[in-house]
């Protein structure tokens, strides 16, 4: 039973626990009684062995699994007197002296939710935003389709931007380093990535046949060892250059795409930059509603939960600078780019940190208020969803969730979490702009 509960802060709690001696002699005589119903003991028929012989082989094994039985229910009990949700395993305050037949007396310090009192959901004011789809949206969109429907062939003509030319190599060497015999190889193997646009733009004009030369400097992080860090010059001739060709943009053009005419393509093609806008619009809006709760809602945050969101932070800056530095466009030297002051880069890490760590409490104490749930068809219909989009099957996708999270709680919660907002935002009164 919970004696007392010590606040060592809003967020961190001391239980003081006893826990009656009849509570874990009884869980340890069944036990000792289960043990003599199907131990074999010589001289014995089962379940006639003495108990005291039983208590004296298995006494202290019974003893310690009665109490990793018995501690965690007391504990769960104490949690639900006090009303606290804990965020991290309790951590005992001193060594425990266990006595049969004597009261247990535990001490445990524990992280836990904070209580967000007097939270006001409902009314809050969110900016509207108008969507609109211009004319020239739609054209763009259609240029695209046009584009990538674009057919390429041969024509013995001067190299055009949008041309794509074929080359045979001549010659390269690294300068300052003496000519390596693989160099050829690599370069055919690297084809359009050693071309950048200011080399494009020196083969406009030329034509089948002509002898290209250029020297190109690599950047340090370039994916090829052997050229990062270093100038090639190197020497090309055009063998083929083909011309791009576009579809007309007619009614046949939409029937290819499965449309009856064009007006039914433009149509679909408005409506989807209209949901993609409406999207981002709703995500705007949820973003402003929950900044106005957090702003309006003052509460400690458990350490833990920041120390782990600060964490997720790091992985995530240090995937996004790996994808930048793996693309030859993003490349940029060290000099040429400002670097924070560690402590500044900190500090902003875990402001961002608190901020998503008291959203998601505000977003899980409005969803409890709410009775919020998710069900395991709602689950499987995500994940149908996020397969469909990835075009690979449901199976894989689930399976990909648990080897990454070890279960589909991780997806579960986000779901929550997103049914939660979604109830929150229809409950917003929404303003028009200035």
């Amino acid at each position: 039973m919970l004696h007392a509960v010590e606040d060592i802060s809003s967020t961190k709690k001391r239980l003081r626990i006893e826990i009656p001696s009849d509570a874990i002699e009884n869980e340890i005589k069944d036990s000792l009684e289960r043990l003599r119903q199907k131990t074999k003991i010589p001289g014995f028929r089962p379940g006639r062995a003495p108990m005291n012989l039983i208590e004296k082989r298995f006494g202290k094994e019974v003893e310690a699994e009665a109490l990793e039985k018995v501690i965690p229910e007391f504990y769960s009990r104490a949690l639900k007197e006090a009303e606290l949700t804990p965020v991290t395993t309790p951590v005992f305050d001193e060594k425990f002296d266990f006595k049969r037949n004597s009261p247990l007396n535990l001490s445990l310090t524990v992280e836990v939710m904070p209580k967000v009192e007097n939270l006001h959901y409902e009314g809050v004011k969110v900016r509207e935003i108008p969507i609109v789809v211009g004319e020239a949206e739609v054209e763009d969109s259609l240029k695209r389709l046009q584009d990538e429907r674009a057919i390429f062939e041969v024509a013995e003509k001067e190299i055009e931007m949008d041309d794509i030319a074929t080359f045979d190599y001549i010659d390269c060497e690294i300068v300052g380093e003496e000519k390596d015999p693989t160099l050829k190889d690599e370069i055919l193997k690297m084809g359009n990535e050693v071309f950048p646009l200011d080399i494009i733009e020196k083969m406009i004009g030329k034509k089948k046949g002509d002898v290209v030369e250029f020297t190109k400097t690599f950047s340090e992080m370039f994916r090829v060892k052997e050229f990062a860090g270093k100038t090639l010059s190197m020497k090309v001739m055009i063998k083929e250059v083909k011309r791009k060709i576009l579809p007309e943009i007619d009614d046949e053009f939409a029937k290819d795409l499965g449309f009856e005419n064009m007006a039914a393509l433009k149509e679909k093609i408005k409506e989807k930059i209209y949901d993609v806008k409406k999207r981002h619009a709703v995500k705007i809006q949820k973003a402003e509603m929950l900044n106005k709760l957090i702003e309006s809602n003052t509460f400690d945050v458990p350490e833990t939960l920041l120390k782990n969101e600060m964490e997720t932070l790091v992985i995530q800056q240090a995937n996004t600078s790996l994808g930048e530095s793996k693309d030859a466009t993003k490349e940029k030297s060290a000099f040429e780019e400002e670097k924070k002051d560690d402590e500044e880069l900190q500090a902003e890490m875990r402001q961002k940190a608190l901020k998503n760590v008291q959203a998601s409490i505000i977003v899980n104490a409005i969803g409890q208020k709410e009775e919020v749930t998710v069900t395991d068809d709602e689950v499987k219909e995500r994940i149908n969803v996020i397969a469909q989009r990835l075009s690979v099957k449901p199976e894989m996708m689930m399976n990909f969730y648990i080897t990454k999270d070890g279960s589909l709680e991780g997806l579960r919660h986000l779901i929550y979490e997103d049914k939660v907002i979604d109830l929150m935002l229809s409950k917003a009164v929404f303003e028009k702009g200035e």
